[in-house]
């Protein structure tokens, strides 16, 4: 039939009463609706009557044709319901604009009915805090006003959404899982009511499950996977996974080709659970899913099921898991042990990591049966989930052990340790109390260390000792750049220099030697004996409080987040102490090495000393209280901290208190959303403060819609300076682990006209892409380092370091520019001292650890790396004061690839790396300058002079040839170019011992000669080289990094780190590395004054050998009292003077 030019003929036929015509006009319709639609929409009416009468034969022929006209009239939701109603008509198989639109608006509609059915809620709303909180804490009294104030609990905004995974919470809950109310349907979705109403759900969930069965037969798993995490079907979600198993079975692939289909899709909703989902309930109850999901495979992903185990904090199934692996007894399961052991270190609490050594099977004490009061508890708590069974069922060798009798088997079990199995959970131990990984990453420190002491000394000799700030710049740079090398060689070669420390940078440069040798277990209190408090005895010379705070406050970061017996040790002697300054190191030194531990004793320690309301030991103590907890979210820590921060008048202690209870609520996420409100309602503006932080951590990492939304809110409407500056610092800790996306977020802040705003955004680049090099990041920067205010200077300087950490010119071709510009800042005697400063810290944070750490907020296996984000959320407080800069060392992480045999012992093996050397190589040094001083001023030598001398020369030459002197001709200059041109007495270029002079004048020649040397080198460069075990490997050099040795295979694909091998020929012997990190410490002895230490120290300096530190030589120096007495200004203070104009001095004459 030829195209209709009008359809008038054909819709009258709707209304006549014979059904065949009526039925021949909906074909004609149906066929040629797309170019007919205006004239039938006045119809659609008769169209509606046919499909409703159920007389009426071609029902669905109706539907069809309705929906089309719906669906031209742009009426989406009535045509998907007509389209519904057609039922088998609706061919979702064809392929056309319509079909595509109805399909998307149907998965709309599912995933809006879905979320309507209450969800499993295993997330209990958090207690509720009774606070001094005023009666509004819970929000504004309307939106609107919310919306106008900067305080507007971010929880009741109602601002549209963007993605269904970070739907507004209820306004009346803290409930993650509640999601119906408000805008919990999809943008232009059918209302459930409605859809319920018209009694589609059957023929809705029909479509759907058509859909989801022609994914699964094209191998789509993935998007069945997405819609059943957006619509929370958790029974969708096995189903995908199963069936993806089923048809790999029925295609018969081979499993050795790699995961298997199911373990890639698990892999999947892993990383979803991680970087989409933002809800901490779901999120658990999908991880849930696949730990069942991974119990029913016949080969389970070990690692998988550890990364779950951590996220779900489940102390008892790690334990389980472990003991399982361990009892299989073949190399490659006490490898694979060993590996999730080193993993559970680097990604869980102290907390969790005591529980779960306390639940591995111990050897008995007696020779007879072990008591029953000694694993039986343990026992009954792990047998108590039944998941834990179920999760490990599969790995029991003695398969059918009735559920009853577990307590019994255990008994048994604990009766059959064999001897190499109780090696096995000795070591098991030893790994996850840290010792073994803190011992591999010092011994890497130590033997890559790259330190660059020029660029220390250039800092020295750029600014004047005199000045604290200054000093503690030094200080602090030094720190950095030898963090966790053990190499204090510096402070040994410049102790005049650090004898001008004296007060606060005298404690700090103290504080400094325990950044240096982090994790120098064994030594580390050796090497601090000389500065710890001692108990006075009648005649000694007493040594400076602030040495012996700063030492205190060393040693916890020597075994920082290490539960040891350092820990004790720092807690009597902060008991013990009475003054302040030793307090205030004590409190941090105990927040740093108690770590998470949730210790209630040392927080009531650190409590008693808070109401003694000194405000200079308040600080610290809030802050380590808040350490001490970490992301307990203990109500009723929160509830003393919040009482007395408004009981206090001292603004030091608030402000410690409130970065103490943002850490109590590190990780909790909507746990934390009523303590964000009610401090963000309080009109102090340094509580305001701590709930931007409080939010910055309880959110940090999850990319939360709501949380950016509520810092981009606050950081344009705040009144205080500080809080807007914190909250678009707090940009960083939200998006790290999308760093590409913050540029683009702070790129119109760092323009505002106010200073603070401008640096809490180059902070915020340095947070969230640290170590990345971004262009975008550096291209917003670089124009900061000129912004007319200082310390947005300062925070660019330090943010650049921050981004450029690690990389070389090869990476980024700015490093070498950023360097110069950074060293620049340093020598300018016309900057201003917030800048020299910020510039300072810069080249230390550049070249961290020796230039083999980089800057990381999460952990090799993509979890959050707690001691890092802590460390740079206390380290951003340096703003208010300097000591707290050293917890950025915290967050350094050493870049190594450390290979482990099933021994615990480092074998000697090499691996492959697919690059150029010179494309992760270090960057060059920065070259000594001698000509330091200023040069003298060239002596002009005119032409006629320089003439006579060569006829003198001449002259004397001829008269030597005609005596037949004997003597050799000295050398002089060849002269290829005789004019009259003036010349100039050049001072010959310095040479340096050892050092050949044609290579010092070729330098000389042409500065453009090198570049392009090293540029046809690099062409030059073969790609591929080999690399000794225990090297240098950076983050973006792992994906090329391979194991082509035939004798040692790694268990896990390789992500940094400790990584345990498995020996494939055990029978060989080995050959292992040696440890060079473990050497003797001798302290010095303490002379009588301190004139006699400094002379003693500077006149054995050229004698000393490596066995004596820089450690026990700086402790002459700064255990010395102040000159003048503890506590007294360096100079005298002006006294104050009257002034008199000239008619009251005329008056008195």
């Amino acid at each position: 039939m030829p195209g209709l030019t009008s359809a008038a003929g054909v819709v009258g036929f709707l209304s006549e009463p014979e059904p065949e015509l009526q039925v021949f006009a909906l074909k004609v319709l149906n066929e040629e609706i797309d170019s007919l639609w205006t004239e039938v929409a006045g119809s659609v009416g008769d169209i509606e009557a046919l499909y409703e009468d159920p007389a009426f034969p071609e029902r669905e022929l109706a539907a069809l044709v309705a929906a089309k006209v719906y669906y031209n009239l742009q009426e989406y939701n009535e045509s998907m319901i007509f389209a519904l109603g057609a039922g088998k008509l609706f061919d979702i198989d064809h392929e056309g604009e319509f079909e595509d639109t109805i399909i998307s608006k149907c998965i709309d509609t599912y995933i809006a009915l879905s979320g309507s059915v209450p969800a499993i809620n295993t997330n209990q709303p958090p207690p509720q805090l009774t606070t001094a909180f005023s009666s509004t804490a819970n929000g504004a009294s309307s939106i609107s006003a919310g919306l106008a104030s900067p305080t507007t609990p971010f929880s009741q905004s109602t601002l549209p959404s963007k993605s269904l995974l970070s739907r507004q919470d209820s306004t009346t809950t803290f409930d993650p899982s509640q999601q119906v109310g408000g805008n919990a349907n999809p943008p232009g979705a059918l209302p459930a009511s409605v859809a319920s109403q018209a009694g589609v759900q059957k023929q809705l969930y029909a479509i759907i499950d058509e859909l989801f069965e022609r994914c699964f037969q094209g191998g789509s798993y993935r998007q069945v996977i997405g819609i059943a995490v957006e619509a929370r079907r958790l029974d969708v979600l096995r189903r995908a996974i199963l069936r993806a198993n089923e048809d790999e079975k029925k295609q018969g692939k081979a499993e050795d080709s790699g995961l298997s289909r199911g373990q890639e899709l698990m892999e999947y909703v892993l990383e979803i659970c991680m970087d989409v989902v933002q809800e901490r309930g779901f999120r658990n109850e999908l991880l849930r899913l696949v730990l069942d999901l991974l119990n029913d495979i016949p080969s389970p992903d070990y690692f998988s099921i550890a990364k779950c185990i951590v996220y779900l904090n489940e102390h008892t199934m790690a334990s389980d898991l472990l003991v399982q692996l361990v009892n299989k007894g073949d190399p490659k399961s006490s490898a694979i042990a060993y590996q999730i052991a080193f993993d559970l270190y680097d990604n869980s609490t102290q907390e969790f990591l005591r529980k779960v050594r306390e639940e591995l099977p111990k050897a008995p004490e007696p020779a007879a049966a072990p008591p029953a009061d000694t694993k039986d508890p343990v026992h009954e708590e792990a047998s108590e989930p039944k998941e834990s069974d179920q999760l490990l069922q599969e790995l029991d060798d003695s398969a059918g052990v009735p559920a009853s009798s577990v307590d019994g088997e255990q008994n048994k079990e604990r009766k059959e340790i064999s001897p190499e199995a109780q090696k096995a959970f000795d070591s098991i131990r030893t790994i996850l109390s840290g010792t073994k990984t803190i011992e591999l990453d010092l011994e890497f420190l130590f033997r890559s260390n790259r330190a660059d002491l020029v660029v220390l000394n250039k800092i020295r000799d750029s600014v004047e000792a005199r000045n604290s700030i200054y000093h503690t710049a030094v200080t602090l740079a030094t720190a950095f750049m030898h963090a966790g090398t053990t190499n204090d060689s510096f402070f040994r070669q410049n102790l005049e220099w650090l004898g001008k420390a004296v007060n606060w940078s005298k404690f700090t440069a103290t504080a400094a030697l325990g950044v240096i040798h982090r994790g120098n277990l064994g030594q580390g209190q050796k090497l601090l004996e000389p500065y710890l408090p001692k108990d006075q005895i009648a005649g000694a010379n007493p040594s400076s409080a602030y040495s012996q705070g700063g030492s205190l406050y060393a040693l916890g970061l020597i075994y920082a987040n290490h539960e040891t017996f350092a820990l004790d040790l720092i807690r009597e002697h902060f008991k013990k102490a009475t003054e302040e300054v030793v307090q205030h190191g004590g409190a941090l030194g105990l927040g740093v090495a108690g770590m998470a531990t949730g210790d209630e004793s040392i927080y009531e320690d650190l409590k008693g000393v808070l109401y003694t309301d000194s405000a200079l030991n308040g600080e610290a103590v809030g802050i380590a209280m808040g350490l001490i907890m970490l992301g307990t979210g203990d109500i009723k820590a929160l509830e003393d901290m919040i009482q007395y921060a408004h009981d206090t008048q001292h603004e030091k202690i608030v402000r410690g208190l409130a970065l103490g209870m943002a850490l109590i609520m590190y990780g909790r996420q909507e746990g934390a959303d009523e303590l964000v409100n009610g401090l963000l309602d309080d009109p102090d503006p340094i509580l305001r403060y701590g709930g931007i932080q409080t939010l910055a951590l309880a959110y940090c990492g999850t990319g939360s819609n709501k949380a950016v939304r509520k810092l981009l809110h606050v950081a344009v409407s705040d009144v205080s300076d500080d809080v807007r500056r914190i909250a678009v610092m707090s940009l960083g800790f939200i998006l790290f682990r999308k760093p590409s996306s913050v540029p683009r977020m702070v790129e119109l802040l760092s323009e505002s006209y106010n200073p603070h705003v401008r640096y809490g955004a180059a902070m915020a680049l340095g947070i969230s892409c640290a170590g990345t090099g971004l262009d975008e990041a550096i291209d917003l920067l670089e124009p900061m380092i000129k912004d007319p205010t200082d310390f947005v200077r300062q925070g660019a300087l330090i943010s650049l370091s921050m981004v450029m950490i690690q990389q070389n010119e090869a990476m980024n071709p700015k490093v070498s520019t950023i360097r110069k510009t950074l060293l620049k800042a340093i020598s300018d005697r016309h900057e201003d001292a917030m800048t020299k400063f910020g510039s300072a810290i810069a080249l230390g944070v550049i070249d961290a650890g020796g230039r083999n750490c980089t800057i990381s907020l999460q952990t090799q296996t993509g979890n959050l790396n707690m001691s890092g984000i802590v460390g740079m959320a206390v380290f951003t407080q340096y703003w208010y004061w300097f000591p707290l800069t050293h917890f950025l060392s915290l967050s350094f992480a050493p870049t190594a690839i450390v290979g482990l045999d099933q021994d615990l012992e480092v074998p000697s093996f090499k691996f492959y790396s697919a690059t150029r050397p010179s494309l992760f190589d270090y960057p060059p040094e920065q070259e000594a300058k001698q000509e330091d001083a200023p040069e003298k001023v060239k002596t002009a030598v005119l032409s006629t002079t320089a003439q006579a001398k060569r006829r003198a020369q001449k002259k004397e030459k001829q008269q030597r040839r005609e005596s037949m002197d004997v003597d050799q001709t000295p050398a002089t200059p060849k002269t290829t170019n005789i004019d009259d041109k003036m010349e100039t007495d050049e001072p010959a270029p310095k040479v340096e011992e050892g050092q050949d002079p044609e290579k010092v004048d070729g330098e000389k020649k042409d500065g453009e000669a090198p570049p392009e040397g090293a540029k046809k080198r690099m062409e030059k460069e073969k790609v591929g080289y080999y690399l000794e075990n225990m090297s240098r490997v950076l983050p973006a050099q792992r994906k090329f990094i391979s194991f082509p040795d035939g004798r040692y295979q790694p268990v896990k694909k390789p992500t940094g780190g400790v990584i345990l091998l498995t020996d494939t020929t055990p029978s060989e012997p080995k050959t292992l590395m040696e440890l060079k990190a473990k050497k003797t410490v001798k302290p010095a002895a303490a002379p009588a004054t301190l004139q006699d230490r400094v002379n003693e120290a500077l006149g054995q300096q050229e004698a000393a050998s490596g066995d004596t530190g820089g450690a026990a030589e700086a402790a002459g120096v700064l255990t010395a009292v102040d000159e003048g007495g503890e506590g007294e200004e360096d100079a005298e203070v002006p006294r104050e003077f009257d002034y008199f104009t000239d008619e009251e001095g005329g008056g008195e004459e």
